[in-house]
C-alpha cells in the first residue's frame, strides 16, 4: 500500500520510543513508505531514523495532530509521563490524534487509566503487543496482537501490518496485554526448559551445536529454538530481552492469575528460576543467560564453541535493511 493509501490520507504516523524494538519497527515503516514523525527521550537514538527520513518532534505533544501515533516505552511509568504527562501526547486542549496504538508492555492499571484519559480527549486507544526481537522484525517475522474499539483497529490495521508477518485482532479492552503476558510466561518457561536439556546433554559429552541442530531439525523445533542457537552456542548474551523484563512479565503474569483463580506452578516455579539468575547478577543479560545459572547449577564451566550456526531468521522481505 503506498503513502497515499494510509488510513490516515497520506499524513505521517507519530512513532514514540526509538528502543531496540522501537527503533526497528520504526525504520521498517520508513522503508515501507510510510512517513514518520518520531520522538526519542534519547534524541542521538534517532539519527539512524532521521537518515532514512524520519522528521523529529520536540516534545510527544507535538505528534498531537498525527490521525495516528505509536508508542513502544519500558515502562508503564513511561507511558503514562509520555501520554499524559506536561507535555505528553494528550496534553494539548482540543489537539489529539484519532488513534493511539501502544506496542509497550505495561501494566492493567496503567492502560486503563491512559484508556480512559484519551477517551476524553477524543483518541481511542489500541493495546498491540508484538512478539519478536529485532532480528524478528528485520527478518519481516514478527507477529502483533491487537485489542481495542474494531473502528480504531480497521483504522490502523494497514500501519501495524507493515510491522511484520501477522496483525490478529483479539477483542476489546486489553485483551492483547494478557495474550502477550500469557505468551512471554511460556518464553520463559520455554527458555528454562530449552536451557536445562542443553546442559544435560553437554554433561553427557554432546556439544551444544550438535545437539541443536538435531532439535531444530526435529517436530520439537521452532522459530524460537533455531534463533536462540547462536546464542546458546557461542554464549552470546547481549540483550533482545533482559532478564529483568522476563522477571516483570513473570510478575503481571502471576498476577493476572491470582485476579483470574488460574492455577501457574510451572510458571511460578521459573518465576523463582528467572529471580534466581537475576541475583546472580545475570539480570541485565538477555534472558536465554538462564543456560548459565543451570550450568552454575550443575557445577559445568560453560565455553564459547566457535561454530557458525544459523538463526533460521533469513529475510523475508526486503524491508529489514539487510539485502
Amino acid at each position: 500500500m503506498s503513502a497515499a493509501g494510509l488510513p490516515h490520507e497520506g499524513r505521517t504516523v507519530g512513532w514514540i520510543g526509538a528502543g531496540r524494538m522501537g527503533l526497528e519497527l520504526a525504520a521498517r515503516l520508513l522503508r515501507s513508505g510510510c512517513g514518520v514523525t518520531v520522538w526519542n527521550r534519547t534524541r542521538a537514538k534517532i539519527a539512524p531514523l532521521i537518515e532514512l527520513g524520519a522528521r523529529e518532534a520536540g516534545t510527544p505533544a507535538d505528534l498531537a495532530e498525527h490521525d495516528l501515533v505509536v508508542t513502544m516505552v519500558s515502562s508503564s511509568d513511561v507511558f503514562e509521563d509520555v501520554t499524559l504527562g506536561e507535555q505528553g501526547l494528550l496534553s494539548r486542549p482540543g489537539v489529539a490524534p484519532r488513534v493511539l496504538v501502544d506496542s509497550s508492555t505495561v501494566s492493567k492499571a496503567a492502560s486503563e487509566h491512559v484508556r480512559a484519559e484519551a477517551a476524553k480527549a477524543g483518541t481511542a486507544l489500541l493495546a498491540a503487543p508484538v512478539s519478536g526481537n529485532p532480528s524478528v522484525v528485520r527478518s519481516g517475522r514478527l507477529t502483533v496482537v491487537v485489542s481495542g474499539p474494531p473502528e480504531a483497529y480497521q483504522f490502523a490495521e494497514p500501519v501495524l501490518r507493515r510491522f511484520g508477518r501477522k496483525v490478529t485482532y483479539v477483542g476489546e479492552d486489553d485483551a492483547a496485554r494478557l495474550v502477550k503476558i500469557c505468551h512471554n510466561l511460556m518464553l520463559g518457561v520455554v527458555a528454562e526448559t530449552l536451557a536445562e536439556i542443553t546442559v544435560l546433554a553437554e554433561r553427557g559429552g554432546v556439544s551444544r551445536a550438535d545437539f541443536l541442530e538435531f532439535l531444530n531439525a526435529s517436530v520439537m523445533g521452532s522459530v524460537f529454538t533455531r534463533y536462540k542457537s547462536p546464542a546458546i552456542v557461542n554464549l552470546d548474551y547481549s540483550p533482545t530481552f533482559t532478564g529483568e523484563l522476563l522477571r516483570k512479565d513473570f510478575e503481571l503474569g502471576l498476577a493476572a492469575a491470582r485476579e483470574l483463580d488460574v492455577p501457574l506452578p510451572t510458571a511460578a516455579l521459573v518465576h523463582q528460576l528467572v529471580m534466581h539468575m537475576n541475583g546472580q547478577g545475570l539480570g541485565d543479560n538477555d534472558f536465554m543467560a538462564l543456560l548459565e545459572m543451570v550450568a552454575r547449577g550443575a557445577g559445568l564451566r560453560l565455553v564459547p564453541e566457535g561454530r557458525d550456526v544459523s538463526d533460521g531468521l533469513e529475510p523475508v522481505d526486503s524491508l529489514g535493511g539487510e539485502e
